[in-house]
């Protein structure tokens, strides 16, 4: 029986050898094959060395995730001189470094790639290394730089007339940097906007990856804004887009955000659940970053449960981690649950120790992110559009021109049989027209200057930086934001002759909240309507009572001491027109008048006749004129007590005025 015994066991042992010899033999070929196939694709590019990054990708894709046959492709593409194939590879290890927390090598990685494509001015690889170095440095929080590599592939992909697909989605991927940008400033609804054009192009390219991406910082932008449905609903695109593609890393995003919301909607059991499968993801790839994210996570969720040891080894475990690759963010958040956590449990002094450590460091990182830096590209991109406005007014101007000339040529060919009387006669109705329009042309650039007042727009983010000197985030954020809408309305309204006035009265409270700033908040600003005019189908010029508010502010109530007072009433006496008052209970012209001519700086304002010029323009489609009724107004001592400023703007339109 015992031989028997030992005779199976003998037989058992040899077949789990030949076993393990077969599965042996079947890894080797499968690896053989592999093998073969990739030097078959070295041999292939060796001959046809295909230019184009998606033919290149179509080649590699397979192996772009194999370090040493990257390193292989970079040494033989090298010794081929064949660069596009050596920058594919380059830019390939740098993402696998990147993925496997080595940010320095990842870095040294494109920018190697990034030279190799501006020496060999392959524009479409010089986009894609600026905006893999710009993924590397928002990964390590330093978002300075990875904005400017961004921002650089925007312009350089702009530039192109027409880009081929890949540098479409590089100009997606440059939208969704510029989308952080708008998240590092707290302005998540300028966010969304980024990240939804960069969303529309993903989706006509197909790019499910891009997607994944797209669908998960609209997600995080939700989430801020305190939408958490909605936030959910996109984190839970992303992770199908993510499986489809079947990307670990989409995936152990996707899982941490999916289980903070959970959290915040205190499904405990729900978010450990899928917070414990982004960590496994994120530990299987070996990715500190995301390892660090689903510790801090898992700490947090395990805390809210009153798993408090647990919560703590993993928080701790996430700052060991995000201390030795310097993820700084992380580090942060780390110190932020450990306080919370030890102040639950009554170790005030631990508590004490982690909360000041967070405090130092987020005062850090915020210093490092410069949001003056950022305000100051958003102001850049601001400044930019506004140019494209007064260049695209230039070559209106001058296409008016190259049209009279052409006009001149076939009128005298035309009516060259025609008495001298009529030709006279055409001729002046002409240039009479010609003139009015370049009159138009001239005063619609006029305005554009004025209303992009550089004093205004300098005194105003001097305004703005105080409140980030003086720590004060939230405000600083506010009229940040007030200013940015204000300035986009200006460009906006710059375009169109004429708008609704009740977009003018919008863009008239948001020019008073901005210059309210500069008098700490002292006016008191009031809009009255009556209730039965309707403000949205009355149409104006754009923009046509910024100069009426500017001179009530600076001539009428900034030598004023207190109880400032503007207020801006619509009433509507007459079918033919609308009346709109303007008073202020200031100094009173005379004074200050006076006041002006004593100062050695005199401010000089030319909106008013720039005003009047554009109403005249305005006037001639309707049935009434416009007028401009200044009041100096009295007390019964006959002392000042302000300026009523009364201007009466024709609604009802006419094809032909009569005389």
């Amino acid at each position: 029986m015992i031989k028997s015994t030992s005779y199976c066991a003998f037989l058992g042992s040899i077949k789990n050898f030949l076993l393990i010899i077969f599965l042996f033999s079947i890894s080797f070929a499968i690896s053989q094959s592999t093998e073969q196939t990739f030097e078959n694709k070295l041999d292939l590019v060796r001959v046809s060395k295909p230019k184009n990054y998606s033919t290149i990708d179509s080649i590699f894709r397979n192996f772009k995730n194999d370090s040493l046959k990257m390193k292989v492709l970079i040494e033989k593409t090298n010794a081929y001189n064949y660069t596009e194939g050596e920058i594919y590879a380059r830019n390939a290890l740098g993402i696998i470094y990147r993925n496997l927390s080595l940010y320095n090598k990842a870095i040294e990685t494109h920018q190697s790639a990034l030279t190799i494509a501006e020496t060999s001015d392959n524009i479409e690889q010089s986009v894609i290394s600026l905006n893999m170095l710009g993924v590397v440095y928002r990964r390590m929080d330093l978002i300075k730089p990875a904005i400017d590599y961004h921002k650089k592939a925007y312009d350089i992909a702009s530039t192109v007339k027409d880009p081929n697909d890949q540098l479409k989605l590089s100009i997606a991927v440059s939208e969704n940097g510029m989308g952080n940008l708008y998240l590092t400033l707290k302005q998540y609804e300028l966010a969304l906007e980024q990240f939804k054009k960069s969303l529309q192009i993903e989706k006509e390219a197909g790019n499910r990856l891009g997607l994944a991406i797209n669908y998960q910082n609209i997600g995080y932008a939700n989430e801020a804004l305190g939408d958490l449905d909605n936030a959910l609903v996109n984190y839970k695109l992303s992770l199908s887009f993510n499986e489809q593609i079947n990307s670990n890393v989409g995936k152990a995003i996707c899982y941490n955000s999916i289980g903070q919301v959970y959290i915040k909607q205190k499904k405990y059991d729900d978010a450990k659940t899928i917070i414990e499968k982004g960590l496994e993801k994120a530990l299987s790839m070996n990715d500190q970053f995301y390892i660090t994210l689903s510790y801090i996570n898992l700490g947090w969720v395990q805390n809210e449960m009153g798993l408090d040891a647990k919560s703590e080894e993993n928080l701790k475990k996430a700052l060991v981690i995000a201390d030795e690759y310097n993820l700084k963010t992380s580090v942060i958040d780390a110190h932020m649950h450990l306080s919370v956590l030890y102040t639950k449990q009554g170790n005030y002094k631990m508590a004490l120790n982690h909360y000041k450590n967070y405090i130092e460091l987020d005062k850090t990182i915020n210093n490092e992110r410069n949001l003056q830096y950022v305000s100051d590209i958003i102001i850049q991109y601001e400044h930019e559009a506004k140019n494209n406005q007064i260049k695209a007014l230039s070559s209106e101007n001058e296409l008016v021109r190259s049209k009279l000339e052409r006009n001149q040529k076939i009128f005298w060919f035309t009516l060259l049989g025609l008495i001298v009387a009529t030709i006279i006669i055409l001729i002046y109705n002409r240039t009479k027209h010609l003139h009015q329009e370049k009159q138009i042309l001239t005063l619609e650039k006029d305005v554009l200057r004025s209303q992009m007042n550089p004093h205004f727009i300098f005194n105003s983010l001097n305004s703005i930086k105080l409140y980030i000197i003086n720590n004060e985030k939230e405000n600083a954020v506010y009229y940040l934001n007030k200013f940015s809408k204000l300035i986009r309305k200006i460009l906006i309204s710059s375009t169109e002759k004429e708008i609704s006035l009740d977009d003018e009265l919008e863009t008239m409270k948001l020019y008073m909240n901005i210059e309210n700033i500069r008098f700490s908040n002292e006016i008191d600003f009031k809009i009255t309507v009556d209730d039965h005019i309707n403000t949205s189908s009355i149409k104006v010029p754009s923009l046509i009572l910024q100069p009426f508010l500017e001179n009530a502010l600076w001539h009428g109530l900034s030598s004023k001491k207190e109880d400032k007072k503007v207020q801006l009433q619509v009433s509507k006496p007459s079918e033919d027109f609308i009346t709109i008052e303007i008073t202020d209970n200031g100094i009173g012209r005379k004074s200050a008048e006076l006041i002006n001519k004593n100062k050695i700086l005199k401010r000089k304002s030319v909106g008013i006749s720039i005003t009047k010029a554009r109403l005249t323009n305005f006037s001639k489609g309707y049935t009434r004129d416009y007028k401009i009724k200044i009041e100096d107004l009295y007390n019964d001592q006959k002392e000042p007590t302000g300026t009523k400023v009364i201007v009466h703007i024709p609604i009802r339109s006419t094809v032909l005025k009569t005389a």
